[in-house]
C-alpha cells in the first residue's frame, strides 16, 4: 500500500509486513463496527435528555442531589490519562521497544481504567443510599443505563487488556497481535471519547 493512501493513526510503518497492511483495513473496519454502539449511545443520550425535566425525574432526587462532581472530574481524570497511555503502547510496537514496555504500558492502562471503575462504582453505591436508584425515576434509569454501559465498556476494555498482556507474554509482538494491539487502541480511545459527551452532557449541563 503506498504511502499517500495510508491513514494516520492506524498504520504502523512498513518495517511491521504484513501487520503494516492488515492493520489498514482491519482496524478501519473495526472502527466502522463501533460506530453502531455509538449510534447506541447516541439513544441513551436522547433517552437521558428527553427525562431531564421535573416530570422525567417524578420527585425524586435530582443531579444537584446525587452528583459529586469532584469525584466525576477524579475520574474523567483517570480515563483521559488512560488515554494518554495508550499512545505509550502504540508507539512502543510502533518502534519496537520490546514486549516488556509494551506490556507495562498496557498495565498502566489497566491501572488507570480500574481506578476509573472505583470511583464509578463509589458514586453509584452512594447514590443508591441516597434513594437514587434506577427505579425511583425515568431519569435515573436512563442515567444509570447510560453511565452504566459505559462503565461495562471499560470493565470489558481492561479484560481485553489483560487478555493482550498474556498473549503478549505468550506469543510475543507478531502479526496479529499487533492488529489486535491497534483495535484495542481504536476501542480505549472511543471510551474517552463517550465520557467527554458524559462528563459534559450528563453531569456538566444538569448542574450549570
Amino acid at each position: 500500500m503506498s504511502e499517500n493512501k495510508l491513514y494516520p493513526g492506524l498504520n504502523l510503518g512498513d518495517g511491521h509486513a504484513e501487520a503494516h497492511e492488515q492493520a489498514e483495513s482491519t482496524v478501519f473496519g473495526f472502527w466502522v463496527f463501533l460506530m453502531s454502539d455509538l449510534i447506541i449511545f447516541g439513544i441513551l443520550f436522547a433517552s437521558y435528555a428527553s427525562y431531564l425535566d421535573p416530570i422525567g425525574i417524578a420527585g425524586g432526587p435530582g443531579p444537584s442531589d446525587l452528583f459529586d462532581i469532584k469525584s466525576v472530574a477524579i475520574q474523567t481524570g483517570f480515563l483521559l490519562f488512560g488515554g494518554v497511555a495508550y499512545g505509550g503502547v502504540s508507539l512502543a510496537v510502533k518502534y519496537e521497544h520490546g514486549r516488556g514496555k509494551v506490556i507495562a504500558w498496557l498495565l498502566v492502562c489497566a491501572l488507570l481504567g480500574a481506578g476509573f471503575l472505583f470511583f464509578e462504582v463509589k458514586d453509584f453505591i452512594t447514590q443508591a443510599g441516597k434513594g437514587g436508584v434506577p427505579q425511583a425515576s425515568g431519569w435515573l434509569s436512563s442515567y444509570w443505563l447510560l453511565v452504566g454501559l459505559h462503565g461495562f465498556h471499560v470493565f470489558s476494555g481492561i479484560l481485553w487488556i489483560l487478555t493482550s498482556v498474556a498473549q503478549i507474554a505468550f506469543r510475543g509482538l507478531d502479526d496479529v497481535v499487533k492488529v489486535r494491539l491497534s483495535m484495542l487502541g481504536v476501542f480505549w480511545h472511543f471510551l474517552d471519547l463517550i465520557w467527554v459527551g458524559i462528563f459534559s452532557f450528563v453531569f456538566l449541563v444538569p448542574l450549570a
